[in-house]
């Protein structure tokens, strides 16, 4: 797999979490500023790393199982590893443009 199958990968990664919400706010968790990074190595292995809005949040078990089993639809990968980390803490600052015009903090 070269750099640029990677990227394209990449980017349907990012699709797929455009298309999963958190429950409480009606927002996709890309918007939101919880995806903090997404790798694709040239073996077909994703990481992502991401955080929850709180780590008291009712979806901590379920939300990143949910990530990896959609990611993991991808017929381009082998394999998806989701790393959930609360270092640096998620704030508001880290939604989008979007994410914020939505909720009506602009």
């Amino acid at each position: 797999m070269n750099h640029e199958e990677t990227v394209e990968i990449g980017d349907k990664i990012v699709n797929v979490l455009k298309t999963i919400y958190d429950p409480e706010i009606p927002v996709d968790i890309y918007e939101l500023g919880l995806i903090y990074d997404v790798l694709v190595n040239d073996k077909g292995q994703a990481k992502i790393l991401m955080t929850l809005t709180s780590p008291n949040c009712p979806v901590a078990e379920t939300m990143p199982k949910e990530v990896e089993e959609k990611v993991c639809a991808l017929e381009e990968l082998e394999s998806v590893e989701v790393e959930l980390t609360f270092d640096p803490t998620w704030t508001q600052d880290m939604m989008s443009e979007e994410a914020k015009l939505e909720l009506g903090f602009l």
